[in-house]
């Protein structure tokens, strides 16, 4: 991938990014909202600005317009979410910012295919990619598959991802890891591979497989595009390498094995019990329950940790995310209707789930933990949270105003008088705004105007008269 590292220092000598930086840099936008009005390509340089190392100067020249002392090509050293209303955009926007940060500073949180209430499980790779990036969130110093270590920058996760509970501590569940030289058993191994949910099978086709013949291990894991063969001589791994599914050969030699489980919801003898009790509570859930307790796998079995393993075992991902993190928020209007289409939707499963229409009653257990959160609820459990960053795109030749929406993650609605109409040249993309709202405080500050040739259009205070940035009809 091309290192845009030129560009980004470039890019930081705008006084609106530069602003943008110092703002976070120094703390102010913990108390203090912010209006950014700016092309929606400027989103990867907005999330760098905050993101990227203050001391990196990436060997571009000093910022020369942005508030505060001592701007330089360095960004602000914040950890970053990045929340967007698609995964598609947050892909485009993982190798974007792979261009202006290390690669190995930057994940994306995929969501789950399936909706919480459905009688689906989310697919094993997707597991393993989640687990991935909270295991290099709970422990930046452990090394992932490809050996990287070290805290994430940037998260950037679909707003799905976002509003869904997931089970605390998987961040914590350890992967097998095996290389060559290492001592191991065998067959405590192959144990370990069941119950982190690995099938065994004579064969191994595809992800979340493995199969023991003699001294040797195939294992598939979710997160890899080749299944690994282990080969061990005793106890003692002697050599690792990636073979092909479809005749079975050798591939390349591989320093490690690094396989995460395949489900986040693990079938440990505590739940096995606790699914046996509930089982005989409710019969109408006996197909699935009395699997569980023999410790088998059945899909949708996720949909069920409230009840088998508590409310209070669930959390958000921002719970995850280290303290100091920005969030920024990629077209709110867009991620507000997401949002409340995913609700709407996961309330009707959790209504007619588990058969409960045939009856005419309600759910036969409480599963409401597992269901959506709202924006509102989210916003809630975000107020530990020291920041927001609001990305709002507007519509061509229309220049934008701040929210008025108090459901928002972004807090309380923004008081902004409405711009005078503009016309841009900023092609048919149209500008995008980039806001980061206060928190709740009297009062608010008069934001500053940036010349209408920069990359930014405007940077001011959330809730404050806005001050024209030209004369009517200027771009």
């Amino acid at each position: 991938m091309t290192a845009l590292t030129g560009l980004f220092a470039a890019a930081l000598a705008d006084p609106g990014l530069a602003r943008v930086r110092d703002l976070a840099r120094s703390g102010a936008a913990q108390v203090d909202g912010l209006d950014l009005t700016a092309p929606p390509a400027l989103r990867p340089f907005a999330v760098a600005a905050v993101a990227a190392d203050p001391d990196d100067r990436a060997g571009g020249p000093a910022s020369g317009g942005g508030s505060g002392s001592g701007a330089t090509a360095g960004g602000a050293g914040r950890a970053v979410l990045a929340v967007t209303a698609t995964s598609r955009e947050a892909e485009d926007l993982v190798a974007a910012l792979g261009s202006l940060l290390p690669p190995e500073q930057v994940a994306i949180f995929p969501s789950w295919e399936t909706l919480p209430h459905e009688r689906l499980s989310p697919r094993s790779d997707t597991v393993g990619r989640r687990l991935a990036v909270l295991r290099r969130l709970a422990h930046p110093d452990s090394a992932d598959a490809h050996g990287r270590t070290g805290p994430l920058r940037v998260v950037v996760a679909p707003v799905r991802s976002v509003l869904q509970p997931q089970l605390k501590g998987l961040g914590d569940l350890e992967p097998v890891r095996l290389a060559a030289g290492d001592e191991a058993d065998l067959e405590q191994v192959a144990r370990r591979l069941t119950d982190m949910a690995y099938a065994r099978v004579d064969l191994v086709t595809k992800r979340g497989e493995f199969a023991v013949r003699g001294g040797i291990l195939d294992v598939f894991p979710p997160t890899d595009e080749h299944p690994s063969r282990v080969e061990f001589w005793g106890d003692e791994v002697e050599e690792i390498r990636t073979f092909a599914v479809a005749d079975q050969r050798t591939i390349e030699q591989i320093p490690q094995l690094w396989a995460p489980p395949c489900r986040e919801l693990l079938l440990t003898p505590e739940i096995r019990e606790r699914a046996a009790i509930l089982a005989q509570q409710h019969p109408e859930l006996a197909e699935i329950l009395d699997k569980l307790a023999g410790g088998v796998p059945v899909e949708g079995m996720e949909s069920l940790a409230p009840a088998l393993i508590g409310d209070d075992s669930m959390e958000l991902l921002l719970d995850c995310m280290p303290a100091g993190t920005h969030v920024l928020l990629c077209d709110p209007e867009r991620i507000r209707t997401r949002a409340h289409d995913l609700v709407r939707t996961s309330e009707e499963f959790l209504q007619a789930s588990w058969a409960a229409a045939a009856v005419g009653g309600q759910a036969p257990v409480d599963l409401g933990a597992a269901a959506f959160h709202t924006l509102a609820d989210v916003r809630a459990r975000r107020d530990a949270a020291p920041a927001l960053v609001d990305a709002v795109p507007v519509r061509p030749g229309r220049a934008g105003r701040p929210s008025r929406d108090p459901a928002a993650l972004g807090g309380r609605a923004g008081g902004g008088r409405r711009h005078p109409r503009r016309r841009h040249r900023g092609g048919p993309g149209g500008p995008a705004r980039t806001a980061l709202p206060r928190r709740d405080r009297p009062g608010g500050r008069r934001p500053q105007a940036v010349g209408r040739r920069g990359l930014v259009d405007r940077v001011g205070l959330r809730g404050a008269r806005p001050r024209p940035t030209g004369r009517r009809g200027a771009s």
